[in-house]
């Protein structure tokens, strides 16, 4: 493995295992995206977007079908309980299934107009939820369902399941895609893929302070995205950031810097740790589920 490795800087030696393979999965999707591992069972939930259905991948049974339809399910987490956090493009809502299989609609609208299409979501440590809301699921048929755009922009939105608050916590995206909080939760990251559709639009992660747990502040530039685009990323435990960029996996610390890179042979969606150790980095990439273990663990593992 260690020949496909692309060291850009000596602070990516220790993060990679010199002896670990890239293995593949699964295959079969058409766009492979929305990874989220679930401890105690040791399985991965993901989703194949235009196909409409989530996969459930175990180390022993491999890849089955979890949820068919799926809504044209997106971007997945788990909340403190446990229970899955779903992105669905079709219905253009937030949704949550509950340890006995049955789903609750946390949120699918914003002030009396239907979201955009929610694309990928996190849950911080006071089971908040933030979410993204691009347009990619009302823009064709083949993500979702082609319709007119009802909100006045692409947001990021804050919802706390407790109050059923709703706020707009960003308003200043193109698309707002992927995002993930830093360990220590001061700090979240959000990446713009508005070149998807325009060429002089943003390709670049985004970083914002975290202001009393509920409001962002001091938005800057925190790396650009020279090769593809930053749809999907996680942070390891040392505000690492792992990020898709084309068909690579890149690494960037904590200053911004690449300094690592995976080539994965496709374009890759999304990532996630997870394994029991969560030193195992699980990547959605175009048609594939692929996953090689690491020298570091996601910031979720921290002690």
């Amino acid at each position: 493995m260690s020949d496909s490795i692309i060291i850009h800087d000596e602070r990516f030696v220790g993060l990679y295992l010199p002896t670990a393979n890239l293995e593949k999965l699964a295959t079969g999707m058409l766009w492979g995206e929305g990874p989220v591992y679930f401890p105690h069972g040791d399985y991965l939930l993901y989703s194949d977007v235009p196909s409409n259905v989530m996969h459930q991948w175990t180390p022993d049974a491999g890849s089955r079908v979890f949820r068919n339809p799926s809504n044209n399910s997106n971007g997945n987490t788990r909340d403190l309980q446990g229970r899955l956090i779903t992105c669905e493009h079709l219905a253009r809502r937030v949704t949550r299934t509950e340890h006995d299989g049955s789903i609750t609609i946390l949120a699918d609208q914003f002030e009396g107009k239907r979201f955009n299409s929610p694309n990928d979501v996190v849950v911080k440590s006071d089971d908040t939820i933030w979410f993204t809301d691009p347009p990619y699921g009302i823009l064709t048929d083949y993500e979702g369902k082609t319709a007119d755009q009802e909100q006045a922009g692409c947001f990021v939105f804050r919802l706390d399941p407790q109050t059923n608050e709703l706020t707009v916590v960003a308003d200043d995206f193109d698309k707002p895609n992927g995002l993930a909080f830093s360990p220590d939760e001061t700090i979240l990251y959000i990446s713009d893929t508005g070149n998807t559709h325009n060429d002089s639009c943003p390709k670049y992660i985004r970083k914002f302070d975290v202001i009393d747990g509920k409001t962002l502040a001091n938005g800057s530039v925190f790396t650009h995205i020279e090769n593809g685009l930053s749809d999907g990323f996680r942070l390891d435990v040392n505000g690492n950031v792992w990020t898709s960029a084309g068909k690579s996996v890149q690494c960037f610390a904590p200053d911004g810097g690449l300094i690592g890179e995976i080539p994965i042979g496709e374009l890759v969606a999304n990532v996630e740790f997870g394994g029991p150790k969560g030193n195992r980095l699980f990547i959605t990439a175009s048609t594939s589920l692929y996953a090689i273990y690491l020298g570091t663990i996601g910031a979720q593992y921290k002690s």
